[in-house]
């Protein structure tokens, strides 16, 4: 379907792409249509579901948690470089409207007004739950020692009290025993020695080979293969254009060696004059 899109729409004769741009810009529409009519003002309609469940001030009805309305969405704060969005919706059981904040840092949403929040909460820790550990509470661990050591007195108080704690603390106490630092940041340092050696040694043989891959590390499988591929292969003795050579002066006339040169001094013939 998505092929039609561009062969479905109507361009009428006036149409000029440098003048117009586009069809919206044409008739003097948004792409968004209603839920951009009021979007010189900065607010945009979309669809918002509600996070939790409230009462309404209007009729007293209760709405449940996943309702969903047609907010008008606004930009109305920012916190740090997170933007702080208002929604304004109108109850579907009455006329009166009510507005709903986010609050990036607690991570959550308000109600500013038009409503309450049913208050349907508990203690996660009662209900063995995971408890998160609040943006605020973080960053004062990080400021304060003090507090960050308060924190932590308190869940090893809270792990003390469960059925699990004695097998932990004897775990805890044998590692402590058998912990050496000097050791273990000896064989860290050797380890890392050892590796950043071998990728100096990888990086020359690339830098000469001129490769822009990485090199795997070398197994001893691939290196008995090679030295067997290359025990009976015989060096040559020459070149090809040496060999040539010494063919072309076996076969050529002009190469040939030269035949014994006769003496310089010719051998007299001796007669016999005594006749």
């Amino acid at each position: 379907m998505g092929e039609r899109k561009g062969q479905n729409k109507y361009y009428p004769p006036d149409f000029d792409p440098r003048k117009h741009g586009n069809l919206n810009r044409y008739h003097g529409t948004h792409a968004l249509r209603e839920r951009a009519k009021k979007i010189k003002q900065g607010i945009i309609v979309i669809r918002f579901e509600l996070p939790f469940n409230i009462w309404c001030d209007g009729c007293g009805n209760s709405v449940a948690t996943g309702v969903r309305y047609n907010a008008e969405k606004t930009k109305i704060d920012m916190y740090y470089s997170t933007p702080i969005y208002e929604f304004k919706m109108r109850c579907h059981l009455c006329p009166n409207h009510f507005t709903i904040k986010t609050d990036p840092q607690k991570l959550n949403y308000i109600i500013t007004s038009g409503a309450r929040r049913k208050e349907l909460r508990w203690d996660p820790s009662e209900n063995e739950q995971l408890i998160h550990t609040p943006g605020m509470v973080l960053q004062k661990m990080n400021e304060d020692p003090m507090f960050k050591l308060d924190h932590e007195m308190d869940k090893q108080k809270a792990y003390e009290k469960s059925d699990n704690v004695p097998s932990l603390s004897k775990l805890l106490n044998v590692r402590s025993e058998w912990k050496d630092d000097y050791n273990i940041n000896i064989f860290l340092r050797d380890k890392f020695r050892i590796q950043k050696n071998i990728k100096r040694a990888d990086q020359r043989i690339a830098n000469r080979l001129n490769l822009s891959v990485p090199l795997i590390s070398e197994r001893s499988d691939d290196v008995k293969i090679a030295k067997s591929l290359f025990k009976n292969r015989q060096k040559p003795n020459s070149t090809p254009i040496e060999t040539l050579k010494k063919n072309i002066k076996r076969n050529s006339k002009i190469y040939a060696k030269p035949s014994k040169p006769p003496s310089k001094s010719p051998k007299l013939i001796e007669y016999d004059l005594s006749d």
